[in-house]
């Protein structure tokens, strides 16, 4: 099952009520923050409602495990492997890591707040969104 890794990228100054409410209910409330959410319909539909704010892509299971590790506020290192199998299963709220992931700014920067993908950062970004986590984890 293919999941998804959603980074906010922008603040919170003229955002749109609805668009606002679609990023409170994906749980990103700070810029930074980071939720792995099931590639689904309903979520995809929700990405599509923030896509000017946000950045996703499929995350790879290595790149999982290591934000886990660095930001999942897990108990022992050896509970480690059964939280991210769930979170690859689709099952990311009985994982037992957090819901929200903080990160730091990515190291370099973002290109661009405002442009979309391939010139700037917002929107769908495919495979690409694992460089752009390991450089903020």
């Amino acid at each position: 099952m293919k999941i998804y890794a959603v980074v906010r990228v922008r603040g919170s100054a003229k955002v749109p009520g609805e668009v606002e409410d679609t990023m409170n209910m994906l749980n990103l409330t700070r810029v930074n923050h980071c939720v792995v959410v099931p590639a689904n319909p309903s979520y995809e539909g929700m990405l599509r409602k923030a896509k000017d704010y946000v950045t996703w892509g499929e995350v790879e299971k290595d790149v999982l495990e290591m934000l886990v590790a660095k930001r999942g506020k897990i108990k022992e290192e050896k509970d480690l492997k059964p939280v991210v199998d769930a979170m690859v299963n689709g099952k990311t709220r009985e994982s037992g890591a957090k819901k929200v992931f903080r990160l730091s700014p990515p190291s370099g920067g973002y290109k661009s707040v405002k442009s979309p993908f391939p010139k700037g950062d917002l929107g769908y970004r495919g495979e690409k969104i694992n460089s752009l986590l390991r450089r903020m984890i």
